[in-house]
């Protein structure tokens, strides 16, 4: 088996990356439906949050307003730290029971954690290997503007609000260049797979 940490910036293209990889046969773990999942009402990272920032941050049908809470901890990083500690452990347990179960089943799954914020919050020292999916500022703009409508300006607001692509390729052990047509991410993609399977079958 081989854990691989799968990441990006905005509109770099991972989520692509991570359906390809899929169709070529690894397993995924999606962080994000993660902690949607983790956070659903009752459940013990929900009653935390409602604890510490108080029911004004629930929706009528007592969900997380994720809007106003991202509003609360957007310049607040110890508010940030405070949420993220009620989430992140809970989504770690989650994502090491889909890994098992996947495991069990197959005892060379090449098993692909997408995970946003890899580098930011440590989880790349929990994989064996790492990717980034990079692409350039220029074309991170050009899809935000043409996927989400935004404003060339809200745009370099969101990119440089988060951690550099570029540092992120420099850490992470494979780079998938997804400034080019599909067909050369998707050969780029192949051509990781196989190293990828090759390795978990050593291990």
């Amino acid at each position: 088996m081989l854990k691989v940490g799968l990441t990006g910036s905005i509109a770099t293209g991972k989520s692509l990356v991570s359906r390809y990889l899929q169709e070529l046969g690894a397993y995924n773990i999606d962080y994000d439906v993660l902690s949607r999942e983790v956070v659903e009402p009752g459940l013990p990272a929900w009653q935390d949050i409602v604890d510490y920032f108080g029911e004004n941050i629930l929706q009528p049908d007592r969900k997380l307003d994720r809007t106003k809470l991202g509003k609360i901890v957007f310049d607040d990083e110890a508010k940030r730290k405070k949420l993220e500690s009620f989430i992140h452990p809970r989504v770690y347990i989650e994502a090491d029971h889909q890994e098992k179960a996947f495991v069990e089943s197959d005892a060379d799954a090449v098993v692909v954690h997408e995970v946003p914020l890899l580098f930011e919050v440590g989880r790349d020292k929990a994989m064996d290997k790492t990717v980034v999916v990079y692409a350039s500022e220029e074309n991170q703009l050009k899809r935000l503007m043409t996927r989400d409508g935004m404003s060339k300006e809200d745009a370099r607001s969101r990119i440089r609000s988060q951690m550099s692509v570029e540092d992120k390729r420099r850490q992470a052990n494979y780079v998938i260049d997804n400034n080019g047509t599909i067909e050369e991410t998707k050969r780029q993609v192949q051509d990781l797979y196989r190293k990828l399977t090759a390795l978990a079958k050593k291990k």
